[in-house]
């Protein structure tokens, strides 16, 4: 076939080698598009629907849609066509899992297994499986990497299987980076080549922090898991046209601020200015006062401000980052197509038309937190002492005078902890282990401290996880290890660990100390999610911050003190010390940057990036098209996603008679529904462990356990922390079971209603969903039964994942809402215009009818907001609709 756009076919010159691009400039000549007004992002998505144009899948109209784009954007969908997928062990697993699962249906139903194959490029990232359980000791980082192979082995037999079976599929081994650090050195290259072709490298992946590497040019972002399935299998990814918010960047930081202080600002003030599902874009004379590493930091967390992406264009700091990383051939290619297709951000460029425009003053910045439980919840530094407070009464209903405190004996010394004690400080997670300025700045600072004779609180446990093997052997070679050390800062793993729950155990005395006397005991990580229980279960004030303060709190050991005015601690001759005596300046963190970052140790880092430990390579397993499931194994199960499937779908009916399984409040997050942390042996999810001959000290965590559905849906709405309004005198995933008005856990009335053949709904309030691109909180909600959630927003990813499940998400028409409508959710609920047909957006009549009779009618609108998710609801999910599709042809 005739490629609809041949014309605008062109060749560039890298070198004595030639490439052909799709050249935008051509559709600037048919007057087809304006490219200098188009926010760059919208130029990428330009270059990909004319790429992929073939009249079937992607039309030409696509093509016009997007060229046409306007600042207020019409309310329609594209099928975006991403170049490649990025997954982590945590949703990689389950992707697997179901990929292995649609293998098995496909043979059941007489057809070729290996037309489940990724048709994509797709990299999997192991580095959510090491947890803290060893810290402060040199033998920390061994332990913790041989303890994680004796407890993820099983999982890790399945990936090694998969990427021995599956085509296009890589693993990147345990102990090698973060998934967002490894794709920022190595994985991406800005600009793809393949097929003698030239195009923007695009990429959607299973965490929601794949948007770090926007901070490159590179335009990606979090799906679910189900969504990144059906990429992987050739599939559209769906969008509505967006629109673009432009952020201006004036000034530079000052001295003393970080680029975490500025991310956190950014997300504060996106967060009120409301961005979700749409795309953010930087511009401005700021931008060229930012490293590559800053605009990472800040890219990174647009989840937190509840952006798709949050984008910087490719421009000399691109190049010189790519040269840096040991990509100076590639930067030669991305310098020449980028130009060439306008993608190049030049200082006088103009501006393009956005939707909106933010202003940051850089030049403002100060040092900041966030917390006790939001990342978009900015504290200052100098009023986190009188925030700490305010949180104590009206958080934790504490009256801080006098403040209590519990004397212990913790090695050998008496140890005093009390309300807003420090213990976690963790540097972690991809947010700020990617910059090399303020991990620096960190070892700087404990170099300083360390010689002013300060240590650590012994309460305190400490972790460094970097977000790759290059930070420590920069570190090393800047002779800053020994001074992090000297304050129990040692290496633990390379991976996300305290961000997403995988801190490992508080010492018992501690742990003890903590629970038996109510104390509200703080972290300080230098992460992006501090979501109630998230941290630690016995945690229960979180605070992010920049690696340089995570160390400064470490030395304090309390959250409320008042840097300005109180000493951090005191030399051994008793002369207090304050924190601006051993703050770095940034002329000394440039200085020791210029010796010891250069492009030899990301090369040397990279040349066996899949190679892995010997505990990897000891792990042999079998060249199969079908995956043995192990029926016995508590980690990886054949998931009922696929029972009974046929080749055509029973049209879908009206929803009568359900039940309320919970009543939620305003933002409840994924980590509510699906926690990824320790699990309880009280919790359905630790009985059914423990019925199976497992051990407390071998349950590991929800995250590590997500290849079995048995376990997952268990812990579903099963987080510690989360309040179902129906039973408002408890925490955790409790509920009232209606027949009866008894109570128990969640999951127990979910599995006693299946089998009445009751279906259940969920009611929530505003921004349900918000947090990780978490797909089995939608995957949980659906094996339990829950047919439809009614909220009154939903945030981007986990409405998509609702819908990908096959479960209807519903929102109360505006002005609306559960207390206005009077609902309890002890009513009997039908919901009427589903079988009729269903068409986006569609209104739908929803009648509760309470127990003496009384009945109350509303109207809520049905978020399926594309015709392509009305056709993944009918098909019972995206699974079922790419299975059906792929069986067809």
């Amino acid at each position: 076939m005739t490629h609809p756009f041949k014309e605008s076919i062109s060749t560039i010159n890298i070198g004595r080698r030639k490439l052909k691009i799709f050249n935008l400039t051509w559709l600037e000549q048919q007057g087809l598009v304006n490219l200098s007004k188009l926010p760059y992002t919208i130029r990428i998505l330009l270059e990909n629907m004319v790429r992929n144009c073939d009249n079937y899948l992607v039309t030409e109209e696509d093509v016009k849609t997007v060229a046409g784009w306007k600042p207020k954007p019409e309310l329609k969908e594209i099928p975006y066509m991403p170049a490649r997928v990025l997954l982590q062990d945590f949703t990689g697993v389950p992707c697997v899992v179901d990929l292995a699962s649609m293998r098995d249906a496909v043979k059941k139903l007489g057809k070729d297994p290996k037309i489940i194959n990724p048709l994509k490029p797709v990299d999997l990232v192991i580095d959510h499986s090491v947890q803290v359980e060893y810290f402060g000791t040199s033998y920390a980082f061994d332990w913790n990497v041989k303890r994680e192979f004796e407890l993820n082995r099983e999982r890790y037999v399945l990936l090694k299987w998969a990427q021995k079976s599956f085509k296009n599929f890589r693993v990147v081994p345990p102990g090698t980076g973060i998934i967002h650090q490894v794709n920022l050195e190595y994985l991406s290259s800005v600009v793809r080549v393949e097929d003698g072709f030239a195009f923007p490298d695009t990429l959607v992946g299973t965490d929601s922090h794949t948007t770090m590497i926007n901070g490159i040019g590179v335009l990606g972002w979090g799906v679910g898991g189900i969504e990144a399935e059906a990429v992987m299998l050739g599939q559209p990814y769906y969008i509505t046209v967006p629109e673009v918010i432009g952020v201006k960047l004036t000034g530079e930081l000052p001295e003393g601020a970080t680029a975490t202080d500025l991310v956190l600002t950014v997300t504060n003030v996106l967060r009120k200015k409301g961005v979700v599902e749409k795309f953010v874009e930087f511009f401005g004379p700021g931008v060229s006062k930012l490293s590559a590493a800053d605009r990472a930091t800040i890219a990174n967390m647009a989840p937190e401000y509840g952006a798709t992406c949050g984008f910087f264009p490719i421009d000399d700091e691109t190049l010189k980052y790519l040269k840096l990383t040991g990509r100076e051939n590639l930067a030669k290619i991305v310098e020449v197509y980028a130009k060439e297709q306008f993608l190049f951000r030049y200082e006088d460029s103009p501006i393009p038309e956005y939707t909106d425009v933010v202003e940051i003053d850089m030049s403002q910045i100060e040092p900041t937190l966030a917390g006790p439980s939001r990342p978009q919840d900015k504290v200052l530094l100098k009023d986190i002492k009188v925030h700490f407070e305010k949180v104590l009464k009206e958080n934790y209903k504490v009256d801080s005078e006098p403040r209590k405190s519990v004397e212990i004996f913790y090695r050998g010394n008496k140890v005093e902890l009390t309300h807003g004690s420090i213990a976690i400080a963790a540097i972690t997670s991809c947010t700020n282990t990617s910059n090399p300025t303020i991990l620096i700045g960190a070892g700087l600072l404990a170099k300083k401290a360390i010689e002013k004779g300060l240590t650590v609180k012994p309460y305190v446990k400490t972790s460094l996880a970097p977000g790759s093997r290059v930070v420590t052997e920069y570190l090393q070679k800047a002779g800053l290890m020994p001074y992090l050390e000297s304050l129990g800062f040692h290496l633990v793993g390379y991976g996300c660990t305290t961000c997403i729950g995988n801190s490992g155990p508080l010492p018992e005395p501690i742990s003890k100390a903590i629970s038996e006397n109510n104390l509200i005991v703080c972290a300080v990580l230098s992460g992006n999610r501090n979501f109630e229980a998230r941290i630690h279960p016995l945690v229960k004030a979180n605070y992010l911050a920049s690696p340089i303060l995570v160390v400064a709190y470490a030395i304090a050991g309390r959250i409320d003190i008042d840097f300005n005015t109180e000493p951090i601690g005191y030399d051994p001759n008793g002369n207090p010390v304050y924190l601006k005596d051993i703050w770095p300046s940034q002329e000394e963190i440039k200085e020791t940057i210029e010796k010891v970052l250069e492009p030899k140790l990301f090369k040397k880092k990279y040349a066996d990036i899949f190679d892995g430990t010997e505990y990897w390579k000891e792990i042999n397993v079998k060249d199969s098209e079908l995956f043995e499931w192990d029926i016995n194994s508590t980690y990886i199960q054949n998931p009922p996603f696929f029972e009974n499937l046929t080749l055509e779908p029973q049209p879908p009916s009206d929803i009568v008679n359900a039940y309320c399984l919970a009543v939620f409040g305003d933002s409840i997050t994924t980590d509510h529904i699906s926690p990824a942390g320790s699990i309880s042996e009280n919790s359905p999810a630790g009985k059914y462990l423990i019925e199976r001959g497992v051990p407390k000290s071998e349950f590991n965590t929800f995250g590590a356990r997500r290849g079995a559905h048995e376990v997952m849906m268990r812990g579903t709405f099963g987080n510690v922390r989360i309040k179902n309004l129906m039973t408002p005198e408890v925490e955790g995933g409790w509920t009232i079971y209606i027949p009866t008005g008894e109570k128990m856990f969640i999951y127990d009335a979910a599995m006693k209603y299946k089998k009445e053949n009751r279906p259940l709904i969920v009611i929530a309030g505003k921004e349900y969903g918000t947090g990780s691109s978490r797909d089995w909180a939608a995957k949980g909600t659906y094996l339990l039964g829950v047919k439809a959630v009614l909220a009154e927003s939903f945030e981007r990813i986990h409405r998509s994942n609702l819908v990908g499940m096959g479960v209807l998400p519903l929102q109360f028409k505006e002005g609306e809402n559960r207390e206005t409508l009077g609902l309890t959710g002890f009513e009997e609920y039908t919901i009427e215009g589903i079988a009729e047909g269903l068409y986006p957006r569609k209104i739908l009549k929803v009648t509760a009818r309470s127990k003496d009779g009384q009945s109350k009618t509303f109207e809520v609108i049905a978020r399926l907001d594309t015709p392509v998710e009305v056709e993944y609801y009918i098909n019972g999910g995206i699974m079922q609709t790419v299975l059906r599709k792929l069986i067809k042809d």
